[in-house]
C-alpha cells in the first residue's frame, strides 16, 4: 500500500509546488491598476490595465551629496575644511549603506528574504487558495509609482452585509508585519468579522517585486488605498487601515496621507524603532546603527500617527515580546512597562490634548500603563475617581463650543484643577488603547479587533 501511495504523494506535492511557483511568478500577471490611473467612478471591472514604468534609483545618490550643497548661496565653491568634513562622513555613510542593503534589511524584513520566500510558497498558495474559494477572494496586481508590483487580496462583504452593523459595507485594508504575508497573516482577524478586507504583500514578500525599504512600502499603501478608492469603489471614510506590528509604519502613512480615512487601528505597534534597534544590537555598533536607521529605516510611527486626526485605536499586548527594550522577558509586570506602545500613545495624547497631559495627566497616564491585568487597571481609575460621564460631558462641551472645524490639538482642560485634568487623561488613554493578553505573533481574535472610539 505504501508502494502505491507514495508516488501519489509525491505527485501531488509537485503539483503544489509548481502551481506555486506558477501563481507567484508576477511577470504573468497583468497590471489590474496603477498609481497614476485616472478615477473611473469606482467600477472595478472598468479598471485600466496599464503599462508598468520602471523608476531607477541610482544608490550613489543615496552616498554623495548633490552638487549644489557644495556651492555657496552666491555660486561660489564652500571653504576646503567644510569639503573635508563632508569627506570624513562618507566612511560611516558607506558603512551605513552597506549594512542597510544586507544584515539591516534581513534582520529587519525576514520575509522578504528569497530562500524563505521560496520555501514558504505552497504554504501561501494553499492560503491564496482559501481565500479564493471559501471567501471569493480576488487577486490583483498594483503597479506602484516606484515600478514594484503589488500583490493584493480583496474580499468583498457588501453584498452580504449585516443587516444592523453593516460591516461588510467597511473596508479594512490590512497591513502586515515584517514576517507575514496576507494569505496567513492579520488579514484573517477583520475578515472572521464580516468586514470586507483588502491584504497586500510588502515589496519583496510572496507575489511583489522589488525591496522593502520606507519608502517603498509608502508607496505600496499608496497605490493600495488608491486602489480601494479609484477602483474597488469605497469612500475614504469607509476605510479602515489595520496595522500589525511593522505594518504600523506604512498604516500610520496612508492616515497621515490621507487624513479622511475612516479610522486607524494600530495593533502590537512601536513609535520608533531606533530603541528597539539599540536594544537587541552591539553596544559597541551603536554609531552604525543609529546612522543606519535614521538614513534608511527611518519607521517614525509616532510622528506619523500625531498627524493623523481621526479616530485612533491602540492595541497593546500584554505578553509581547518584540516591541519591548525589557531586560527580562519572563516577567510580565516589567515587560508592560517597557512596551513601546506606551511611548505610541504618550506621544499621541500630548499631541491632541496638550492641556490636559501636563505634568499631573501624564502622571496618571503612566500609572494607568504599568498595569499588567483588568482588575489593575480598574483599581487605579477608582484610585483617580474616574468619572467616565463627567469627562465625556466636559469634551462633548468643548467640542460643540468649537464648531465643525475643530481640529487638534484641542486645548480643553486649560484652566481645569490637577485632579480633573487626571481624570479625562484617564479616561482618554482608555478609549484609545486597549490591554489583549496575547503574545507578539498570535493572531488577533475576532472578539478582539474593535472599531477605536469617536467623541
Amino acid at each position: 500500500m505504501c508502494v502505491l501511495c507514495f508516488p501519489k504523494a509525491l505527485a501531488h506535492v509537485f503539483k503544489i509546488y509548481f502551481k506555486a511557483s506558477y501563481n507567484f511568478e508576477s511577470r504573468t500577471w497583468p497590471i489590474e491598476f496603477q498609481w497614476d490611473e485616472p478615477y473611473n467612478g469606482g467600477n472595478a471591472r472598468g479598471c485600466i490595465r496599464g503599462r508598468g514604468r520602471q523608476i531607477l534609483v541610482k544608490a550613489a545618490s543615496q552616498l554623495f551629496p548633490p552638487v549644489s550643497a557644495f556651492v555657496g548661496p552666491g555660486g561660489d565653491r564652500v571653504t576646503g575644511w567644510r569639503f573635508l568634513s563632508g569627506a570624513k562622513q562618507l566612511p560611516g555613510q558607506l558603512a551605513s549603506y552597506v549594512m542597510a542593503h544586507s544584515l539591516g534589511r534581513w534582520l529587519l524584513y525576514p520575509g522578504s528574504m528569497f530562500l524563505l520566500n521560496q520555501a514558504l510558497l505552497p504554504i501561501l498558495a494553499k492560503g491564496q487558495a482559501r481565500l479564493q474559494e471559501e471567501y471569493h477572494g480576488k487577486r490583483a496586481k498594483l503597479m506602484a509609482r516606484d515600478g514594484n508590483k503589488i500583490d493584493t487580496m480583496f474580499v468583498d462583504r457588501r453584498a452580504a452585509a449585516d443587516a444592523a452593523e453593516h460591516r461588510g459595507k467597511q473596508l479594512v485594508v490590512c497591513c502586515e508585519g515584517n514576517v507575514s504575508f496576507y494569505e496567513w497573516g492579520c488579514l484573517s482577524t477583520p475578515l472572521q468579522t464580516g468586514y470586507s478586507v483588502l491584504g497586500w504583500n510588502h515589496p519583496g514578500f510572496g507575489g511583489s517585486t522589488g525591496q522593502p525599504y520606507p519608502q517603498n512600502d509608502a508607496n505600496a499603501v499608496d497605490v493600495v488605498i488608491q486602489y480601494a478608492t479609484r477602483c474597488l469603489g469605497f469612500k475614504l471614510q469607509d476605510i479602515i487601515v489595520y496595522g500589525w506590528s511593522l505594518g504600523g509604519y506604512s498604516a500610520t502613512w496612508a492616515a497621515m496621507t490621507y487624513p479622511s480615512l475612516g479610522s486607524l487601528v494600530l495593533d502590537a505597534t512601536f513609535d520608533d524603532l531606533l530603541p528597539l534597534a539599540l536594544n537587541v544590537m552591539p553596544k559597541s555598533w551603536k554609531k552604525l546603527v543609529v546612522r543606519t536607521v535614521k538614513d534608511h529605516f527611518n519607521l517614525n510611527v509616532g510622528e506619523q500617527l500625531c498627524k493623523y486626526s481621526g479616530p485612533v485605536l491602540l492595541i497593546r499586548r500584554t505578553k509581547d515580546e518584540v516591541i519591548t527594550t525589557c531586560p527580562d522577558l519572563e516577567d510580565q509586570v516589567t515587560n508592560v512597562r517597557y512596551n513601546r506602545a506606551n511611548e505610541l500613545l504618550l506621544q499621541l495624547l500630548e499631541h491632541r490634548y496638550p492641556d490636559v497631559m501636563t505634568h499631573e495627566g501624564r502622571a496618571a497616564v503612566h500609572d494607568w500603563l504599568r498595569a499588567a491585568n483588568p482588575s489593575q487597571e480598574a483599581a487605579i481609575c477608582r484610585r483617580y475617581k474616574v468619572d467616565e460621564e463627567w469627562c465625556l460631558g466636559e469634551l462633548q462641551s468643548y467640542k460643540s463650543g468649537q464648531g465643525l472645524e475643530i481640529r487638534f490639538p484641542w486645548r480643553v482642560g486649560k484652566f481645569m484643577a490637577s485632579r480633573d485634568k487626571q481624570q479625562i487623561a484617564l479616561f482618554l488613554a482608555q478609549k484609545h488603547m486597549k490591554n489583549i493578553e496575547a503574545s507578539h505573533w498570535s493572531l488577533l481574535k475576532p472578539n478582539d479587533f474593535q472599531m477605536p472610539w469617536k467623541l
